[in-house]
């Protein structure tokens, strides 16, 4: 096999530097390190070295395997002795004056046909390469930490980028054990961009008051079946990384309501508070574990209301043979009997909207989210209303917990949690196609190797299917009059004639 690049500079010690190091010297490549802290130099690779080291100790390396590569990891002392190279990679702060600086000493000192490459995570490719010569020779090349176990990289081209350039990248990608994938010069490129949906409502929702940042975690973990919930990958990824992405995509989309950020990460950014490296994010950690505030306790109920289930009600049929096996008593009229508990299952409205339309007594009335089906998911979530009846809170509770699955009860507001949070990720996604950021088959792939998604986005808004999720989104309109709900037209499209959002227009 013919390396696409036979020996690569790295510029920029830190974690990443050092990571995208370790898998070009794994793919073949003669490979330099340098940063302008000599000592960080060594570190990273004294560091490299452990690692393979440890891989052979537990006999995922062979002694022969380690010692080929570390004899193609080497450091440098300036940029003068990387001339030889036929690619470098910048990983350095992510501050466009300094990153501009930079090229601008590499592309006078080394030869013409040497690729430059950027590992920005949401500066413009573009605006970097503004100043040199040959921006045809320039692309962004975005790895994600750690390098080596994260096996995704966005090949992003700028506006005058050659696409022979990003081949090469896509086909080095392939050769150190990388999924590449094509992405356009816009903000956030693919990752980033799609992982606004997440973070972005959740952050909203908790400002509401709807529910607290546990709850909101174990819902989207157990109902969607996300790896972490967002305010666990907040402290995970740390608000002094996160929070800045926030405001860089939003301020660069000229405030698009869609990726409007949250003064609760400004405020905790502040104020230091910023996640599990400083031992205090939005959860405590004690011996880098998060102390996780305690499950609601399902109320101890000795007799049960009689159950009416509205007619309007998302998989009504599901609901109630949910309810016959949970061992209620259910009532079949057209309308609840003045004992009934009243249950409710809207797409995007909120519950006290929905008993108002339907005439039902609110204190009697609660909503149950049924966007996905029962069986497969691991909570229900209930959803009162400002005149909901302790009694009917705790009746509704005890009587969904009693096979044993977990139960959140939270407060009204337009769409439950999980409504409003997936709804915002397919939404987003969609509005990334029509934009052109990239092919659906590519978004999807970026996005669960990248974010660790259960599905990709496009992929989840099939599953639920088109319809269901804008049906959200418009009544999220009607709710909250907020052009953040704004279904893209890619989305309605396909919600009118039934395509798969993975359908791609030729």
């Amino acid at each position: 096999m013919t390396i696409a690049f036979t020996q690569v500079a790295v510029i920029g010690a830190g974690a990443m530097g050092r990571g995208i190091a370790q898998i070009a010297a794994q793919a073949g490549s003669q490979v330099w390190l340098y940063d302008t802290q000599s000592e960080a130099t060594q570190k990273a690779k004294d560091a490299v070295f452990q690692v393979w080291d440890t891989l052979a100790a537990k006999g995922r390396l062979d002694p022969a395997t380690v010692t080929q590569y570390k004899s193609q990891l080497h450091t440098a002392a300036s940029l003068h002795e990387l001339q030889s190279c036929e690619l470098v990679v910048e990983a350095i702060i992510e501050r466009l004056d300094i990153k501009k600086s930079l090229f601008l000493e590499l592309e006078n000192l080394l030869p013409e046909s040497v690729v430059l490459v950027t590992n920005t995570s949401s500066l413009s490719v573009t605006a970097i390469a503004a100043a040199l010569k040959r921006p045809s020779q320039f692309a962004g090349y975005h790895f994600f930490n750690p390098v080596p176990l994260m096996k995704v990289v966005e090949v992003i081209a700028g506006l005058k980028t050659n696409p022979l350039v990003c081949e090469r990248l896509t086909t080095f990608a392939k050769q150190m054990g990388h999924t590449a994938v094509q992405a356009n010069d816009t903000p956030g490129f693919i990752v980033n961009h799609a992982g606004r949906g997440y973070g972005t409502e959740a952050l909203r929702i908790v400002s509401e008051g709807v529910a607290d940042f546990a709850t909101i975690d174990r819902i989207l973990k157990d109902q969607v079946g996300f790896k972490l919930g967002p305010f666990e990958l907040f402290d995970l990824t740390a608000l002094d990384v996160s929070h800045p992405v926030m405001e860089s995509i939003y301020n660069q989309y000229y405030q698009e309501p869609r990726y409007r950020p949250s003064v609760i990460t400004a405020q905790r950014l502040a104020g230091g508070v910023v996640g599990k490296k400083v031992g205090e994010g939005f959860y405590a950690y004690v011996d880098s574990k998060a102390v996780m505030p305690a499950e609601q306790p399902v109320p101890d109920v000795a007799v049960f209301p009689p159950v009416w289930v509205s007619p309007r009600a998302s998989r009504r049929l599901e609901l109630l043979q949910l309810l016959k096996d949970l061992g209620a008593t259910i009532e079949s009229g057209a309308s609840p009997s003045p004992q009934a508990l009243n249950i409710v299952a809207p797409l995007g409205f909120d519950i006290t909207t929905v008993a108002v339309v339907e005439r039902l007594d609110p204190a009697r009335t609660i909503g149950i989210d049924m966007l996905f089906d029962d069986a497969a998911t691991k909570r229900r979530v209930l959803a009162t209303n400002p005149a909901t009846r302790l009694d009917m809170r705790d009746a509704a509770h005890a009587l969904f917990a009693k096979d044993g699955k977990a139960v959140s009860v939270i407060r009204d507001s337009g769409g439950f949690i999980t409504q409003r949070v997936v709804a915002h990720i397919v939404n987003i996604a969609s509005d990334m196609c029509q934009q052109g950021v990239c092919t659906p088959d590519d978004l999807d792939v970026a996005v669960t190797l990248g974010l660790g998604y259960p599905v990709g986005p496009l992929a989840l808004g099939n599953k639920l299917g088109p319809t269901n999720v804008l049906e959200v989104l418009f009544n999220l309109q009607t709710v909250y009059g907020d052009p953040r709900y704004r279904p893209s037209p890619w989305l309605r499209r396909r919600g009118a004639i039934g395509l798969s959002l993975l359908h791609t227009e030729d």
